[in-house]
């Protein structure tokens, strides 16, 4: 349906607000506006699609199966005219700043930091989000991306973050009866198959190279880590990005030995963007978060 068959925006205004407090009056309190007036301006909208949005009880209002259908589409066409008219006539700091992370950096790193971020600039509005692939963003103002492996070919500004270090981490009784590199051979590795370091190539560092292993492929350290913590095998640790997460899965190394990867995080800014107040505020104080562990860096 277009926005040309809805009379009122207003309308949808009130009926994400309804439909999210489930309650014409709580609605109100948030709208400023009283619960009748909700209910005849739901009524209305009711009357111009000609279904029923609500199921109204003796005391209660919920969502019916249009309702609930409708919400998604209402509160994201919301969310994309708000964005659309920061961006284009709010104050510059205040426009909503994308980024985009791989999801380890973006729960292992960002996850126990972003609040110190908004503490230090309330004006920056952050929308985030998580990908694991390099593709460009789409068209935003303004948009930066956080990506693991190379940045060659892109035709951005890329700032190198941090490199990684590998490292054999499980359960604290399962890592005290792994005593030599060959006793990992009797567990299940967790492998991810999405990283170009993995447990061959760590495996290789601690000279079995040769030595079948028993590799459970996943699809994110998040999730190996998960495993681990249950007491199915050995995931491999990813210091720095990954330290947060493995002191919260409760692992520790089954081993002391810390192999460097083969690849680094980097942040990318589009150059359409690059000038940015808000792309320039996030960029140095992701660059200091980042600097105790450039010693990391790999190639």
């Amino acid at each position: 349906m277009s926005l040309s068959r809805i009379p009122s925006l207003n309308w949808l205004r009130v009926f994400a607000a309804a439909a999210r407090a489930e309650s014409f009056a709580l609605a109100g309190q948030a709208l400023h506006m009283s619960a009748p007036a909700v209910s005849q301006q739901i009524k209305a909208l009711e009357s111009h699609l000609g279904v029923e949005l609500f199921v109204r009880g003796p005391r209660s209002v919920a969502l019916s199966a249009h309702g609930r259908a409708w919400l998604p589409a209402v509160e994201h066409a919301m969310v994309s005219l708000e964005t659309a008219t920061d961006g284009l006539f709010g104050p510059r700091l205040q426009t909503p700043l994308h980024v985009q992370s791989v999801l380890l950096f973006a729960v292992g790193f960002l996850g126990s930091r972003i609040g110190a971020f908004q503490a230090a600039y309330p004006d920056t509005r952050l929308h985030l989000s998580t990908r694991e692939d390099a593709v460009s963003f789409e068209e935003r103002v303004p948009g930066l991306h956080i990506v693991f492996g190379s940045v060659a070919g892109r035709g951005d500004l890329a700032d190198v973050l941090c490199g990684e270090h590998l490292c054999a981490v499980a359960r604290p009784d399962i890592a005290a009866a792994i005593e030599s590199p060959e006793d990992l051979l009797q567990h299940s590795l967790f492998e991810v198959a999405t990283h170009a370091a993995g447990w061959l190539y760590y495996l290789d560092a601690l000279e079995l190279a040769n030595t079948a292993g028993r590799f459970v492929y996943t699809d994110s350290t998040v999730y190996s880590f998960s495993l681990a913590a249950g007491g199915a095998g050995v995931a491999l640790a990813r210091s720095p990005v990954s330290d947060d997460l493995q002191r919260q899965f409760g692992l520790v190394p089954c081993l002391d030995t810390r192999v460097a990867g083969r690849q680094s995080y980097a942040l990318i800014r589009p150059a359409q963007h690059a000038a940015s107040p808000a792309v320039s505020v996030f960029r140095d104080w992701l660059l200091a978060q980042c600097a105790p562990y450039r010693d990391t860096e790999t190639t």
